[in-house]
């Protein structure tokens, strides 16, 4: 058997977009979305319901159709991150990154060694493969992300921490500290992601940031590979112009 292939890091060295998609937070659904063939799914663990309960069954649903499967764990703590990866996620995502020392953390908890020293444990992912503790290493993926002005400040330090995949530049925080709460595409708020975004890919490191309805071509121009992008918004919207041409018709 061979250690099941990282779709998205793959795609991030082919110089590919990727994009991921939230709101799913069921086996089911994120199964019937297979004829799209999404590159990964993103499991909300900060905010809402991914936690070790439905970790293994999200993170099977990805794999049976191709998927990568990304949680976001709470807030970048050592046991928490490696817990998501042992249920199976084959990606990690920690918020509120603020400095050198927290990078650093998060790559000792999702790396084993030589890399880090992520607590020994074989995941479903790692199930009769040979040599899984070696393998494991190339096929995690490792986001962090930027959304404090505090990790903006200390940014450049931060980009010299190595085996992170991409540095994602979250609107969401970032406007809240700017004072303009809620006001994600904020004139203030895009141009501190834009320069942020640059001073990322500058550095030859991979950038990321939120792509949804209203916000999805401004992103696409930043110069991000890395996109997040909540399905509730695109069928609110489908519901939204459905309504609208039912209404049209009486």
């Amino acid at each position: 058997m061979e250690l099941r292939k990282n779709r998205i890091k793959q795609r991030l060295r082919d110089g590919k977009h990727v994009i991921a998609i939230e709101n799913l937070n069921n086996p089911d659904l994120v199964e019937q979305f297979a004829p799209n063939d999404p590159h990964c799914f993103w499991f909300e663990g900060e905010h809402f319901i991914a936690n070790p309960s439905n970790i293994g069954d999200l993170t099977r649903a990805s794999d049976l159709i191709n998927a990568t499967s990304i949680v976001r764990v709470p807030r970048p703590e050592y046991q928490l991150i490696y817990h998501a990866l042992d249920l199976g996620a084959q990606g990690i995502a920690v918020p509120h990154v603020k400095s050198k020392e927290d990078a650093e953390l998060v790559v000792r908890a999702s790396k084993f060694a030589p890399l880090g020293q992520r607590g020994m444990f074989t995941s479903r992912q790692g199930i009769g493969i040979e040599n899984y503790f070696k393998k494991a290493n190339d096929e995690t993926f490792v986001l962090v992300f930027i959304e404090d002005m505090e990790a903006i400040e200390n940014l450049d330090s931060i980009l010299e921490v190595n085996n992170i995949d991409v540095f994602f530049v979250g609107p969401g925080d970032l406007s809240q500290e700017l004072g303009h709460i809620g006001e994600q595409n904020h004139p203030e708020v895009n141009k501190v992601v834009q320069n942020t975004i640059n001073r990322i890919t500058n550095k030859g490191r991979a950038a990321g940031t939120v792509a949804n309805i209203n916000s999805y071509e401004w992103a696409m121009q930043t110069g991000a590979s890395f996109f997040l992008s909540g399905a509730l918004d695109w069928i609110n919207q489908g519901f939204i112009e459905f309504n609208q041409y039912l209404n049209k018709l009486k």
